[in-house]
């Protein structure tokens, strides 16, 4: 992760029967390595080579909070000082990292202490990151922080071509699996379990995704009808919301990502639904590669972002991020904002959403997209939903506080003439 590659890269290379275990101690560390490397630079003043540094900081952040540490605290020292002395890249530092953890552990509750006024330690972000929180949600950030070092639920999209939410719950407890309904298709699992041993998953009767992200087929259907329509989802992969389309809507779905690899998710997800779209590799930013010049009827664009809004489904998300990357990705989302408006219809609609909490890309990217565009209206969406807050419930009355993820939606609506 500090040489930015991403966890879920990182946990996919691990052996199948390994991963879901690997994937939980990873993900623990994450969530609490802004302490761990606040209580590090207490234990040593000067870092260790990298690899010795970042098995260091893992074994910390695993432990420094006894009541949550996996294993017996002394179990993990001493898993920390074999896996040194097995690895290449902290060849020679097992004694090393063996004194830290023992000193840690002798000493565990002074040194906390002292790193309880280091914000980074006391929220697990980064430094600018809690400050751009407290700029954009100066009422709500502490809350956001919070949500964003909790575990989120797996929730579930239930496909309206084979069943409904009620019908499926009603499986569900036939089956002894404690669920609730989220939403119009949702569904949250009480407890997680493989994607395989979910009822109806390899037959296509659910899939998995957030509550915040079941709302972008609805809001981009709205009163458009479900026949004949001309739809583009212009970011796909991996195809969670061109499916949703199709389920709710007879529509011809063009779905276009970027990345040819990703573009064969989206088929193989689609296949698994029963559902078809047109799936093309292709940069949404120019459309002359790709589009054929026929205008659409509606446009799904769930832009590039930081995905400041999904941190506790991906805690890698914010050690990973620079703050120079918001400008950056708010650049190309404003590009592909300018590009794909006028591929749509008159009296069409697009949906323009991020998985960001961040106001550059959300509300600040709609507000300034509709100055220098004075043919588009805004009509009714929720803005900026934040993680687990339940702070925009009014709007969205069937996305129940507590189920979602961070999330920003801007509907726009081309006038007529």
């Amino acid at each position: 992760m500090r040489g930015g590659q991403s966890a879920t890269a990182a946990i996919a290379s691990v052996e199948a029967p390994l991963r879901p275990g690997a994937q939980s101690l990873a993900f623990q560390a994450l969530r609490q390595l802004g302490r761990a490397e606040a209580l590090r630079r207490l234990l040593a003043s000067r870092a260790p080579p990298e690899q010795a540094d970042a098995l260091l900081c893992t074994a910390l952040a695993l432990c420094w909070r006894e009541a949550d540490a996996p294993y017996e605290v002394f179990t993990l020292v001493d898993q920390a000082v074999e896996a040194a002395k097995r690895s290449a890249g902290a060849k020679g530092q097992a004694s090393f990292i063996n004194a830290c953890l023992r000193r840690f552990l002798r000493e565990r509750d002074a040194l906390v202490a002292a790193t309880d006024t280091n914000p980074q330690a006391q929220w697990n972000h980064p430094r600018w990151w809690i400050a751009r929180l407290k700029q954009d949600h100066p009422q709500h950030w502490q809350q956001i922080l919070e949500a964003n070092n909790s575990q989120a639920p797996m929730t579930l999209r239930v496909n309206a071509r084979k069943s409904t939410a009620a019908q499926y719950l009603a499986q569900l407890a036939a089956a002894d699996i404690a669920a609730s309904a989220v939403g119009q298709h949702g569904v949250v699992l009480a407890r997680p379990r493989p994607v395989h041993e979910v009822p109806g998953f390899d037959d296509g009767v659910v899939s998995v995704q957030d509550a915040a992200a079941q709302l972008a087929a609805p809001l981009l259907l709205g009163n458009l009808g479900t026949t004949a329509l001309r739809v583009l989802d212009a970011c796909a992969a991996p195809g969670g919301k061109t499916a949703h389309l199709l389920e709710l809507a007879d529509a011809q779905v063009t779905a276009l990502d970027i990345d040819s690899a990703r573009c064969e998710r989206i088929q193989e997800n689609l296949q698994r639904l029963g559902l078809r779209a047109k799936v093309i590799a292709g940069d949404a930013a120019r459309p002359t590669d790709w589009w054929d010049g026929q205008a659409f009827d509606a446009i799904l664009l769930d832009a590039p972002c930081t995905a400041s809004g999904i941190v506790r489904r991906q805690p890698d998300v914010r050690w990973l991020r620079r703050e120079t990357d918001i400008a950056q990705l708010a650049a190309l989302q404003a590009r592909l904002l300018a590009v794909l408006w006028p591929l749509l219809k008159p009296g069409g609609r697009l949906l323009y959403c991020t998985c960001s909490v961040f106001r550059a890309e959300g509300e600040a990217q709609a507000q300034t997209f509709l100055a220098h565009n004075t043919g588009a209206v805004l009509r009714p969406a929720p803005g900026h939903l934040l993680p687990q807050s339940g702070a925009n419930a009014d709007a969205v009355p069937d996305n129940l506080e507590g189920d979602h993820d961070g999330f920003y939606y801007a509907l726009l609506e081309k006038r007529a003439g």
